[in-house]
């Protein structure tokens, strides 16, 4: 992997994933108690042995920026190693990113600055694990100008993507970005292949079709939009059929592959996590994902004592510094530093860093911001009508309950 430069799109203003993203960009928002959703996709190009890595970031990117500076300061600059947080340059004109193919125009210094031959393009919001070795290796084999990582998907979700059409040689001879009816595959009516976001480009050709682009005023200066769709007519574009990394329990042949930018999506990802055999295995030491491992001390589970309910926590995930003191949790996420108080009932939701659980609470089916206190007896998560009313609820039900306000009051209003 000497020879590419992944360049990791992290700067989309997630406005789907609001309020998760109300104070950060979304490849920050944290994921599976101790991680944020770029280390998953950085830890694929670690274990891909990728380690010359461009992270473009644009919209309420401190956050992200800090953590990539705590997190991800693990290369070896002697070794022709590193990865850089680039904010936008303003190097050719004076606009921000307008879409994917213009954040590559933009920082197209940068890449050649490494003198690639191929050119990795990643996307910061996606959950998987893939060797993009392998991919690389496919991309050089079949001679092709743009590789698309592809995965079968239900033709009920295929038009949140990119369809591929494809030959009998997997040339790529049809594509259309997030069509309202998408096209199955022959064989399976039922589902239709989608790009993953992961592209192969060799590096000549991505400088050509990006300078292009951005001399086209009608174009929206989009990879899936634009730059695909014209390729597939005057380029070689072949799809690689993903291949999941994913060794451990019984689903080894599940094609794990999750674009968590909603937050129905989201809270699925997180729940896929605590399972007895995950369909995600954050535990398999073949693939490590690496994180910000914040110095804290154990988890600790209280009371045992005659006459109170044991602090028990069942099928979930519990980060260092949490306390269950005499509460029950459920199929859930506990990030760090969270406190869950006796006679509380969690079940499955999602805990942000620093929450506070108060005596006698009960929270169902929600994700409760970093650092919110939830006041004893509160109830949320089993009246969706009268949570509606203070906080987001999506259509299938999830609560969402806000980070803690800087100005000293939370979304309880206390």
């Amino acid at each position: 992997m000497k020879d590419v430069v992944a360049v990791l799109l992290a700067g989309g203003p997630g406005e789907r994933l609001h309020p998760l993203t109300r104070n950060r960009a979304k490849p920050a928002v944290p994921f599976g108690g101790i991680y944020r959703i770029i280390d998953i996709t950085l830890s694929n190009c670690l274990n891909s042995n990728c380690r010359r890595i461009l992270v473009l970031v644009q919209y309420k990117s401190h956050s992200l920026s800090r953590h990539m500076q705590a997190a991800w300061n693990v290369f070896r600059p002697e070794f022709g190693e590193f990865i850089d947080t680039i904010p936008p340059q303003q190097r050719v004109n004076s606009n921000w990113y307008l879409g994917t193919a213009d954040a590559i125009y933009q920082n197209l210094y940068f890449i050649q600055q490494e003198s690639p031959k191929e050119v990795l393009i990643l996307s910061g919001d996606h959950i998987y694990k893939m060797d993009y070795m392998k991919m690389l290796q496919f991309h050089r084999g079949s001679g092709a100008d743009l590789t698309i990582a592809a995965i079968e998907t239900p033709l009920a979700e295929a038009s949140r993507f990119g369809v591929l059409e494809t030959d009998a040689d997997g040339r790529v001879v049809g594509f259309e970005e997030k069509p309202k009816l998408a096209k199955a595959l022959p064989s399976k009516p039922d589902t239709a292949y989608v790009s993953m976001g992961v592209y192969v480009f060799n590096a000549d050709i991505l400088k050509q079709v990006v300078i292009a682009d951005s001399e086209r005023t009608s174009s929206s200066h989009d990879f899936g939009k634009d730059i695909i769709p014209r390729m597939i007519h005057t380029h070689k574009v072949c799809a690689y059929r993903f291949i999941d990394e994913n060794k451990e329990g019984t689903h080894k042949d599940v094609q794990y592959w999750r674009d968590v930018g909603t937050i129905d999506a989201y809270w699925e990802a997180n729940m896929d996590l605590v399972s007895v055999d995950p369909l995600f295995n954050l535990y398999d030491r073949a693939w490590p994902v690496r994180a910000d491992l914040t110095t804290a001390p154990p988890a600790k589970f209280v009371f045992a004592q005659e006459g109170r309910r044991f602090g028990v926590a069942l099928d979930s995930i519990v980060s260092p510094g949490c306390i269950v003191s005499g509460g029950m949790v459920k199929r859930s996420v506990l990030s760090p530093w969270v406190r869950i108080h006796s006679y509380s009932h969690v079940e499955e939701s999602i805990l942000m860093h620093g929450c506070n659980v108060g005596r006698y609470a009960h929270i169902r089916r929600a994700i409760i911001g970093k650092n919110v206190r939830i006041p004893e007896h509160a109830v949320i998560g089993y009246d969706l009508h009268e949570d509606a009313k203070r906080y987001r609820v999506t259509t299938s039900g999830i609560v969402v309950v806000e980070d803690f306000d800087t100005n000293g009051l939370n979304a309880l209003g206390r």
